[in-house]
């Protein structure tokens, strides 16, 4: 069984997440999800989110690419995440391009996946706020 891990914050979820869930997925047979909690998010990457981590953790769990979703806490963890996990496959979107290069040290591939580029949570939020695209969102 080839195992594919992914990491992200997946706050208002969109349809750019969903494809790059079914993406990732494609790349093996069982998907997990290491999703950031609110601690990590608020602290390390000064982002808070809509939904808290077990909702945003329950959206996950409901879409059929997901086989397993776990906390990430630190940005540390991808090292140990990938052995005990088993993994064989670290996907994440390339805007971290060569961030992660450090874990085909560790015997994973890693595969950078373009984003889908009409959307973006940031955008959506800009959007919601008003922002200069806001007229999608008029009747």
């Amino acid at each position: 069984m080839k195992r594919v891990i992914t990491y992200g914050t997946f706050d208002l979820l969109h349809y750019g997440h969903i494809e790059l869930l079914k993406r990732a997925k494609a790349l093996g047979d069982y998907l997990i999800v290491a999703l950031s909690t609110d601690e990590f998010n608020r602290v390390e990457k000064n982002k808070y989110c809509y939904f808290s981590y077990e909702q945003r953790k329950s959206l996950l769990e409901a879409i059929r690419y997901v086989d397993l979703v776990i906390p990430e806490e630190n940005w540390e963890q991808k090292k140990t995440d990938v052995h005990e996990y088993h993994i064989d496959t670290f996907v994440i979107g390339d805007d971290w391009e060569g961030k992660f290069d450090f874990l085909k040290d560790e015997g994973v591939e890693v595969v950078y996946l373009s984003r889908t580029p009409e959307i973006s949570t940031t955008q959506i939020k800009k959007d919601m706020a008003g922002g200069k695209d806001s007229e999608k969102l008029k009747g």
